[in-house]
């Protein structure tokens, strides 16, 4: 299968409370009118961009039980789910988020917990 644009990221998988994210397009000047580069802006201590991906969730501990031979041995784990969905702008602390480089595109791997303010399109 070749990768390309639109199935590159179906291959990556965002575990626990993690979610994946691309910055939105900063302003090229403030609002007196300045030019800023691009390497000022990405030094801020507050970023915003589109979720891209979103991990499962908290992982719930399983009960323990004194297994059964008879019981089915297949564990499923179950999650509660993020309040952070994909398409989500999410405003985040950039102190909380780890840099990467994936095809040559710069992503941002954040926990909810580093995640200040959502906006999403759709009705809550």
């Amino acid at each position: 299968m070749q990768l390309t644009a639109d199935n590159k990221l179906k291959k990556l998988i965002v575990v626990g409370d993690r979610v994946l994210i691309r910055l939105k397009k900063p302003h090229e000047k403030t609002d007196s009118g300045l030019y800023l580069p691009p390497g000022v802006q990405e030094k801020e201590k507050v970023q915003q961009g589109y979720i891209i991906k979103a991990g499962p969730g908290y992982p719930i501990p399983m009960p323990v039980e004194d297994h059964e031979p008879w019981m089915d041995s297949d564990e499923k784990v179950k999650y509660v789910p993020l309040q952070a969905k994909e398409g989500d702008l999410a405003i985040f602390l950039l102190s909380g988020a780890h840099e990467v480089m994936y095809e040559g595109e710069k992503y941002y791997i954040v926990s909810q917990g580093a995640i200040l303010m959502l906006e999403r399109e759709q009705d809550l």
